[in-house]
């Protein structure tokens, strides 16, 4: 079962009449940690639902929609302090309110890095996460 539609069969009876039945492939894939896999899967989910168009459901008002991405990145979360995966939560919590900064200050040329270097990080074991891409890219664009 792909990620994705693990992602819909978990998100509960409020959501399934949003569920897309052809939600396409993973974007997020490895083969070490299927569960930073899932879980960044989900927290993509999420960021989709807020900020742009979502793969796994359909059909949602603008406010549903906000709520549902607010749902799945807590179920997210969730699933990785249930494990004690508190360098992954740390790593996402970064990305979250990254991506949220991003848009709100008009910097979308910045999330697609962001997901990158979190991915690396998290699915890969290498890399210096998105605070660290933010960083540097801010402090490029001041030079």
């Amino acid at each position: 079962m792909s990620n994705l539609a693990e992602l819909i069969a978990a998100a509960g009876p409020d959501l399934a009449a949003h569920a897309n039945p052809r939600p396409g492939p993973d974007r997020f894939v490895s083969s070490g940690d299927e569960s930073r896999a899932y879980v960044l899967e989900a927290v993509y989910e999420a960021y989709l639902l807020h900020y742009g168009e979502p793969r796994a459901f359909v059909g949602m008002d603008a406010d549903l929609r906000l709520l549902a991405g607010d749902a799945l990145y807590a179920q997210a979360l969730a699933r990785l302090a249930e494990v004690g995966d508190l360098e992954a939560v740390a790593e996402l919590a970064d990305l979250i309110s990254l991506c949220a900064w991003a848009e709100s200050a008009e910097r979308r040329d910045l999330v697609e890095a962001l997901w990158e270097a979190s991915a690396r990080r998290l699915l890969g074991g290498a890399g210096r996460g998105a605070r660290a891409e933010v960083a540097e890219r801010l402090a490029r664009d001041r030079a």
